[in-house]
Order: structure tokens, then sequence, then C-alpha cells
């Protein structure tokens, strides 16, 4: 790769617009990303330690956890210390770890949504079998293949981005290193890259997001059959948790990545929200809909003296 480009780094100019809000900004981010550090590192602390919490179920959701402490890790540091006033500068090898990191962690949310998806399915349509099916080794192979999966995606999107030649400007018009923004400073046709990008990204949402709606479907077709109120509420629950998180997850990819046109501004908006508040608000979603996460976290605070036994 380095023999086909002659720039050595690359300068990103950060949010645009922003001159003079740095520090304002800076502060405002800052608890942003502490609080996804804290929040995601208690969820799996509380899953580790709770024997009650050792479930496929839960096992997933450390796993989310570690993938949302590490993709808000990929560019908040770096754009908070941009913010702090330091050098904006970043190395060549640099952009490119950042830009595979962030397709290989984001890659991942999707097909461990769809991996969630599929347990709750198990769990609901066929409760008899569920210890069977999504046993220990099913568990642990679905959640590398998740992993693994991201890398093979990633890897694609970095060669094809990154094989291009860089030799003309080095101003990256964005906070961190992704595909539109570094496209357009290659000097040569880009046409190949952005049809594959495309492709590839939309196929990857589609098709997940194919199987987490056919999942859902016969999901809430098997809780209406449920003959108890409280059956049905206590199942809808269950699944509600994981429905938000869908949500937040897939508004930002389609925003993003899935516009014939996009509008930078708010690109760099929608990504600003993927990176720093969805990473957040995953586990305030599933503590607060979660009665056995929240049980299991007021007794560890309660061993360490941290609050009172209820």
């Amino acid at each position: 790769m380095k023999n086909c480009s002659e720039v050595t780094e690359f300068i990103l100019l950060g949010i645009p617009h922003t001159e003079g809000l740095e520090t304002i900004l800076f502060v405002l981010f800052l608890p942003f990303y502490a609080c996804t550090l804290l929040g995601n590192m208690c969820i799996l602390v509380t899953v580790l330690s709770s024997n009650r919490l050792h479930t496929p179920m839960y096992f997933f959701l450390g796993n989310l956890s570690v993938f949302d402490m590490s993709f808000s890790s990929v560019t908040c540091p770096k754009m908070l210390l941009y913010l702090m006033g330091l050098s904006p500068l970043i190395s060549y090898k640099n952009c490119v770890s950042q830009l595979f990191f962030f397709h290989f962690l984001g890659s991942i949310e999707c097909f461990l949504y769809t991996v969630m998806a599929y347990d709750r399915f198990t769990a609901i349509c066929h409760p008899l079998r569920y210890a069977v099916i999504m046993n220990p080794r099913v568990c642990v192979a679905l959640a590398v293949g998740t992993w693994l999966l991201g890398c093979v995606h990633s890897s694609i999107l970095t060669l094809l981005t990154f094989t291009l030649p860089y030799c003309g400007p080095n101003e990256v018009a964005h906070f961190f290193c992704d595909i539109p923004a570094l496209l357009p400073l290659a000097c040569a046709d880009t046409s190949l890259a952005q049809r594959v990008s495309f492709t590839n990204v939309g196929l990857v949402s589609l098709v997940c997001f194919l199987l987490i709606l056919v999942s859902y479907t016969r999901i809430t077709i098997s809780i209406l059959q449920i003959p108890s109120t409280e059956g049905r509420r206590r199942a809808f629950s269950t699944c509600s948790a994981h429905l938000i998180a869908i949500l937040c997850a897939y508004g930002p990819i389609i925003t993003v990545y899935l516009q014939p046109t996009p509008n930078p501004m708010l690109g760099t908006v929608v990504q600003i929200l993927m990176n720093l508040v969805g990473p957040m608000l995953n586990p305030l979603i599933y503590t607060l809909r979660n009665k056995e996460v929240k049980t299991a976290l007021k007794k560890i605070l309660y061993r360490t003296n941290h609050v009172p036994e209820i």
C-alpha cells in the first residue's frame, strides 16, 4: 500500500462549521464517552459476576458491551484530542487502522444484533429445545462467527480504499478516516471502490435486517398465541429493548452509507450520534428494561458497599 501513495499523513479537518466551538464540544462530548465506557463496563462486569446471567442472551449482551466500548474508542479519543487543540494530523498507517476497525466493529454490530434476534426467536418459539439449540458451544461459535465475518467485510473495504493512490491533497473533511471522506482525495478512478463499498455495506445491512425482521415476525406471532396476559407482557418486555437498540443502529447506517447523494453535514451529525450516543444508550436500554440485570447490578453494588441492601 505504501508504494502506491506519496501521502504519509492526513489532516483531519474535524466537524464542519464548528470553528471556535472546540472547547464547548469537548466539554459536551467527554461525558458521553466516559458514560459509554463506564456503563458498558458495568454491564460486562455484571454479566461476568452473576451466575444467574450466565445464559446465551446475556453472553451476547456482554459481547455487545465489549463492542460498544471498542467502537467508541476507535474515533472518540482522536476527536477529543483534536478538540483540546492538539494536532489534527493522523499518519497513513493510523488512518488505515482507524477505517478498518470502524467498519470491522460496525459490521459486527449488525451481525451481533442478528444473532441476538435468533436467540430470542429460539427462546420464545422453541422454549423446550432452547437449552439444547443454544448450548455453550453454539453460542461461542456464533460469537466468533460475527467477529470473523466483520473482519472479512472490513478487510474488503479497507483494501479497496487504500490500494488507491493518494498523491495530492491530504485534508480529510471529517473527524475521522472514513470511506466517503477519503475517496475524493484519491488520484485515480474511485468508481469501483464506491460501487463495491455501497454494495458491501448495503448487502450486509439488508441481509441482517431481513433476518431480524423474519425472527421478530415469528416471535410476534408466537407471543400473540400466549394465553396469559402476564406471559405476553414479559415476552414483549424482553424483546422491546433489543428492538429499540436495532432501530438506533440501523438509522445511522441508512443515513450515512446508503444514500445515493449523502449530505456531508447530516452524515457528520449522524456519525457523531452513532459513535457517542448509541454506545452510551445500549446500557441504559438493556438495564432500565431488564429486571434481572438491575437486580444483579444492585447485588454487586451492595457487596461493594455502594448501595444499601434492598
